[in-house]
């Protein structure tokens, strides 16, 4: 498993339906509902819970990991998998970040109670797909959500090696 997350696609926890290419947010906190919300409807969990998570979590320090980039995270209650879900804000928001630069991209993930070091590798993977050089300049002038989409869907070509590294 450890190698599967590793290398996982984030078409492993992203689905088309789960990208929001413009939204009109004037804060940290209504960012946090607005992408709450949009999770409770394709999850059908409680977006009061998702959004209570999400705040937990802020309170022990920023998601906001510079760059422009935002990844608020949480393991809410009856969740079964990893699930992600990517929004790019209409205007950049202060959001606390590291680097003290508004934040543009937010990039959501859930992962169930159990997830334990799977979900820190996927918020490491989702980090590292975002950093990819180019992916930023990419994500930020794609026109609407299907090319966010396919850019997230295809940041990393996979080859028949990857498939072998396992067997070595």
């Amino acid at each position: 498993m450890r190698a599967r997350v590793r290398n996982m696609p984030l078409t492993d926890i992203l689905t088309s339906d789960a990208i929001v290419p413009s939204l009109k947010v004037s804060g940290k906190k209504q960012a946090l509902q607005e992408i709450a919300a949009r999770a409770a409807q394709i999850t059908g969990l409680d977006e009061r819970e998702i959004y209570e998570t999400l705040l937990q979590r802020e309170r022990l320090g920023s998601t906001g990991i510079g760059d422009g980039i935002a990844i608020p995270h949480g393991k809410p209650a009856r969740i079964d998998r990893l699930f992600g879900l990517f929004a790019r804000l209409e205007r950049p928001i202060d959001f606390e970040s590291i680097d003290g630069q508004p934040v543009d991209i937010v990039f959501l993930l859930l992962a169930p109670e159990s997830a334990g070091a799977d979900h820190l590798k996927a918020l490491a993977r989702v980090a590292r797909v975002l950093r990819e050089p180019g992916n930023l300049d990419r994500l930020r002038s794609a026109r609407d959500a299907a090319a966010i989409y396919s850019i997230l869907a295809h940041e990393e070509p996979r080859t028949e090696s990857d498939d072998d590294t396992e067997a070595d």
